[in-house]
């Protein structure tokens, strides 16, 4: 199974962000008190562990217990803070984001394979 790495620092996003010039990133924003991000998170999981995108890098990112680094994101990438989220960031930007309920294994099988 492919594993997804926490991001809980600014330092750790602003690399990660760099990084995504060389391999496309998906950040999955996870409220751990809210019902429809454990769904979430279920479905981003089931995902990794059957045929993920190889050439994917995949971070989740706790929105209440780092908070800042959820609001750099927002801000760094453009997108309206949502939870749970998740966004597809290709050289620094985001060029795919959904929330909510659409944040399902389907979905992102065809978003990213």
């Amino acid at each position: 199974m492919t594993a997804w790495q926490e991001i809980s620092t600014l330092e750790a996003w602003d690399k990660v962000r760099s990084d995504s010039a060389n391999r496309q990133i998906i950040v999955l924003k996870h409220s751990t008190r809210c019902p429809v991000s454990a769904s979430a998170l279920e479905e981003f999981e089931a995902y990794l562990a059957d045929k993920p995108n190889p050439d994917t890098d995949y971070y989740l990112v706790k929105v209440i217990e780092s908070r800042p680094v959820s609001n750099k994101i927002a801000e760094d990438l453009g997108v309206v803070h949502a939870s749970p989220q998740m966004i597809l960031v290709k050289d620094g930007k985001a060029v795919w984001n959904t929330s909510h309920w659409s944040v399902t294994k389907k979905h992102m099988t065809a978003v990213l394979d």
